[in-house]
């Protein structure tokens, strides 16, 4: 009869190799884990979340700059929303499940960039992604296509700044690498964040991309001022619409 020892050993073998199996798609080499080890290790404490007045004031500061900003571009989006409609056949907006505050599915509003094709897989967008229209390639490089998610900051869905919102797929492959991914859900997500303004946005290929993206997350939440929000706004304005890795 094997001793409890062994089947402790056992059983700890097991959950490694269902994380792993998650994991199987992600490119991790060994010169990535020398970047990512201590986040991976023993990074994973809680943050605590924007609360009390705080919360109000952010709240606000999303209502308020959400409006004025909804005002002034909504002739911009309606003109893409023709744009996109003369480009190719479908809708001109759609709306995708992704993580939002606590882990809650929220349903994120885009203009379309892609062509319809019945699909519900996910699949990260790549770069000359055959699935992406003429009209599209344009919107995802300025990164014009996620001016409607003003319509989630105003329902309160979202916030203007904030971790941006993954897809519910992303998520999960990376849920049993990296620990500390959760964490970055105690606040609500946003259109723009401390992450993207430092050029981690777009495609995750490696584990090194998703951490990196994470860290920034965190240092957001631990370090969140009304005047930090403004300093990002800003700067999503002046160099936050293109990067290379909009596509």
């Amino acid at each position: 009869m094997p001793s409890a020892s062994v089947v402790n050993n056992n059983k700890s073998k097991t959950v490694v190799e269902q994380n792993s199996a998650n994991a199987a798609s992600i490119d991790a080499t060994p010169s990535d884990a020398s970047h990512w080890i201590s986040l991976v290790s023993s990074d994973t404490s809680t943050l605590e979340p924007i609360a009390g007045i705080g919360a109000a004031m952010k709240r606000l500061e999303d209502f308020v700059f959400g409006s004025v900003a909804l005002i002034i571009l909504f002739p911009l989006m309606a003109l893409i929303s023709i744009a996109v409609k003369l480009d190719s056949t479908g809708p001109a907006l759609f709306c995708q499940a992704r993580s939002g505050r606590n882990r809650e599915i929220i349903k994120v509003y885009k203009f379309r960039t892609m062509y319809q094709t019945g699909s519900q897989e996910f699949k990260q967008a790549q770069k000359d992604d055959p699935r992406i229209t003429r009209v599209g390639a344009f919107l995802r490089k300025t990164s014009l296509d996620e001016l409607p998610q003003l319509f989630n900051v105003i329902q309160g869905s979202m916030s203007l700044v904030g971790p941006r919102p993954h897809p519910l797929k992303l998520d999960e492959d990376f849920k049993y690498v990296i620990p500390a991914l959760n964490s970055r859900y105690c606040v609500k997500p946003g259109i723009t964040g401390w992450a993207q303004i430092n050029g981690f946005r777009g495609e995750t290929r490696r584990v090194s991309d998703m951490v990196s993206r994470i860290e920034h997350d965190r240092h957001y939440v631990k370090n969140w001022s009304i005047l930090l929000d403004i300093k990002i706004l800003v700067l999503t304005v002046f160099k936050g619409w293109t990067h290379q890795n909009a596509y």
